[in-house]
């Protein structure tokens, strides 16, 4: 059986045998190609792979040499076609314009802002390969001169989880990707996000550093490991109190940087989990009285937002062709206003 996130590098292997196998990638040895293990000679034509994975893949019959499956230490020689054998169809990845309602905050010739409600995912994969914010803008620019959605030229600067809502920017051209690109990579926009917590947080404000990688428990989670570490990447998240709800509080987080579920590990990390994040553990009662009318207000704050609780509220930078400061804001979605009002209700004695 073969478990998918975004590509070849995130397949995870058992051994529970194979139906029908279909190539997903193929690569003959040269004429002048010295003797290698197979994984290491793999390893270093597949991208966003590890050896481990393909070692894997070996083993569970997956790895195959012409038309023969091997083990991980068989040694490649010239002429020999190494390919990849999986159990189920190789997904066409072409993105496809699809007629899907835009919140469009800001738009011009180079750029545009939208503004994504959570549950939408961003860009195709991990099974998501119709539907989502990519596929919505093709349609927006099926008709802007030189927009391809396939070019990883344009398109995308950043991203948000599926199920948080909020800003993002789009580049029409090269150029604009370019630069706004490198204002990512530099750490000079500005992004801040509202977010409610598990917890009363002691200090006003606060700073959180350690690096974000993938879960070694877990793999569809990220991890905080020491800074300077040589796992994960380095990550930093500021964050300041807005209100405090007893047993939430609702918090303002700004990026230094941006790391996959970077404010959802952070925030776990430091016991707080953002509430109703069912991957970090945030659907749980974590704080709060042992009452069963507490329990059922927790459970109804659960459903009135089944998500969670984070929004990408601003978002800053300089235009890459005016050089112009833009800022934006976008207002909390219904399900989190909704989700305030309830939690301050309940604090200030009308328990619902």
């Amino acid at each position: 059986m073969i478990t998918e996130n975004d590509d070849i590098g995130l397949i995870e292997y058992d051994d529970e045998g194979q139906g029908q196998l279909y190539e997903h990638f193929r690569i003959e040895a040269d004429k002048g190609q010295v003797p290698v293990r197979v994984d290491k000679f793999m390893f270093e034509k597949l991208q966003h792979s590890s050896r481990n994975r393909i070692q894997k893949a070996a083993d569970a019959g997956f790895v195959h040499v012409n038309g023969r499956p091997v083990k991980s230490n068989y040694k490649v020689r010239p002429g020999d076609v190494v390919t990849l054998m999986l159990d189920r169809p190789h997904y066409d990845t072409t993105i496809e314009p699809e007629d899907i309602p835009l919140n469009i905050v800001y738009e011009d010739d180079h750029l545009m802002v939208v503004n994504k409600p959570a549950g939408l995912v961003v860009h195709p994969g991990c099974g998501n390969f119709h539907g989502t914010l990519v596929n919505a803008v093709a349609w927006h620019l099926r008709h802007f001169p030189g927009y391809d959605p396939n070019d990883p030229q344009v398109g995308l600067v950043h991203r948000i989880d599926k199920d948080t809502s909020g800003l993002l920017v789009v580049a029409k051209t090269p150029e604009a990707k370019t630069e706004l690109g490198a204002q990512f990579f530099n750490k000079t926009t500005h992004r801040s996000y509202c977010a409610i917590v598990w917890g009363n947080i002691s200090e006003d404000t606060g700073r959180i550093e350690g690096n974000i990688g993938r879960d070694p428990k877990d793999r569809l989670r990220m991890a905080v490991f020491p800074p300077g570490s040589d796992t994960g990447k380095s990550a930093v998240t500021h964050y300041r109190v807005v209100e405090r709800f007893g047993y939430v509080t609702l918090v303002e987080c700004i990026l230094e940087t941006g790391r996959t579920h970077q404010i959802r590990a952070h925030m776990k990390h430091i016991g707080h989990p953002l509430f109703s994040d069912e991957r970090y553990g945030g659907c749980e009662i974590l704080r709060g009285e042992r009452t069963g009318s507490y329990r059922q207000f927790v459970l109804n704050a659960f459903k009135l937002c089944p998500r969670q609780a984070l929004h990408a509220r601003t978002l800053g930078f300089v235009h890459p062709v005016t050089k112009q400061q833009m800022d934006f804001t976008s207002e909390l979605p219904e399900d989190l206003g909704a989700l305030i009002d309830k939690w301050r209700k309940y604090m200030s004695g009308q328990k619902n």
